[in-house]
């Protein structure tokens, strides 16, 4: 990723490349689940094709629940859930898609209706075949931090170093990924604002995301009226939509490339502010 004849921002899909005049990238959450945080992520076309309108520059369509308790689900379900909505946005839109699992059967599945990119919570630890599948296709894929699974996640909250450990576990999985034969343009790092991490700790990798891997690579920030945001603002999360954009400036300030949100419409014009004021 970087800028386009110096102006700009650049991401390499398989097949094409795209571009935004924004700071960042805008990533809209398409939650095809019925436990989602926060429910106004819940929804199937209709909330897709209303990102894209709002100005969505890449979906993220997740078939299973990752919020701090929640319990998996199977792969058959979650093809169950992701599918149709990706069949009606292909209908519509070439919009890049990207899909949020864990699973190498539903990367396969939401390839074949023309799924761009890989968002995995673990970082390709869960299945031992999704990185050899993303590889194959050519596709970027997207390595988070996390520390256990969600239904336990936030019982270990403790670290003595947060950067220097959450960076130390992105290297792993980067060196991991480029072993399977992941390129180095098609990784991104996201450092997991949320999975076992208390508010202290969120806030520093904030402050510090375009110093993951040594700047090496994009990073996309998850902020989205996350705890965190309520921690800050004393807000539910239906009220931290202010708190997230704040944040989000913070994040793009601070190296950020890419925003994954719930709040396409909002987003965009934080961005036309930023970028407006010289900010890029």
């Amino acid at each position: 990723m970087g800028r386009a004849g110096g102006a700009a921002l650049r991401f390499e899909l398989a097949d094409r490349v795209i571009t935004t005049e924004r700071p960042a990238f805008v990533m809209g959450i398409v939650n095809a689940t019925p436990d989602s945080f926060f429910a106004e992520s819940r929804g199937t076309a209709d909330r897709a094709l209303r990102l894209i309108d709002e100005g969505a520059d890449i979906l993220d369509i997740g078939g299973e629940s990752t919020r701090p308790g929640a319990d998996y689900v199977d792969a058959d379900e979650e093809i169950r859930r992701i599918v149709p909505v990706l069949r009606a946005v292909r209908r519509h839109s070439s919009v890049p898609v990207s899909v949020d699992t864990r699973k190498s059967a539903v990367l396969r599945a939401a390839l074949d209706e023309g799924a761009d990119m890989l968002n995995d919570v673990s970082a390709l630890e869960d299945d031992e075949q999704s990185a050899a599948v993303a590889a194959h296709a050519k596709i970027p894929v997207i390595l988070m931090h996390k520390r256990g699974v969600p239904a336990i996640m936030q019982e270990d909250t403790a670290y003595g170093d947060v950067f220097a450990e959450v960076d130390a576990y992105l290297h792993g999985r980067v060196r991991y990924a480029r072993s399977r034969g992941i390129a180095d343009n098609k990784i991104v790092l996201d450092p997991g604002i949320g999975f076992g991490k208390d508010a202290g700790a969120n806030c520093t990798l904030v402050r510090r995301c375009g110093q993951l891997c040594g700047g090496r690579y994009p990073v996309l920030m998850a902020l989205s009226r996350k705890i965190v945001i309520g921690a800050l603002t004393g807000r539910a999360a239906d009220g931290r939509l202010a708190g997230t954009l704040a944040a989000n400036l913070l994040a793009v300030m601070a190296g950020a490339s890419l925003l994954r949100v719930h709040d396409v419409q909002e987003t965009v014009d934080a961005m036309a502010v930023l970028g407006g004021i010289g900010y890029n």
